[in-house]
């Protein structure tokens, strides 16, 4: 699947041209801390962005994945503030392989508060 293999070089590039290209017009990014989803390319963007940011240092890694011909699951983990974060980004993707859909699900409580509250200051940046 092209769009997984962009996204995965998204995550370990972190250049944000090529996230932008990656993102349908109306992707909507359903986060773990926000009730509502954001709809469209501009509001996903900067939430990817800034969950990258907040998650994606040294210590971020896929655990697993797991695909259909639309989409995938991948599960995650990292370590922010000592706090280690596990979690899952369920994507899915369009007949030409941009991301239509950005799901983020994370546990424990601990990690899900310390997220609400560094995303809301990357967010508070951009």
């Amino acid at each position: 699947m092209l769009g997984l293999q962009r996204w995965h070089g998204f995550i370990k590039s972190h250049d944000h041209n090529a996230l932008l290209d990656l993102l349908h017009p109306d992707a909507v990014f359903e986060s773990p801390v926000v009730h509502t989803p954001q709809r469209g390319r501009d509001i996903t963007f900067k939430y990817l962005a800034s969950a990258t940011k907040v998650l994606g240092g040294p210590s971020f890694r896929y655990l697993g994945e797991w695909t259909n011909e639309t989409g995938a699951v991948l599960e995650f983990a990292c370590e922010v503030e000592g706090i280690t974060i596990n979690g899952v980004d369920i994507i899915t993707f369009d007949a030409d392989d941009r991301i239509t859909h950005f799901k983020v699900m994370v546990r424990p409580l601990k990690a899900i508060n310390l997220l609400h509250r560094l995303m809301g200051e990357q967010l508070a940046q951009r």
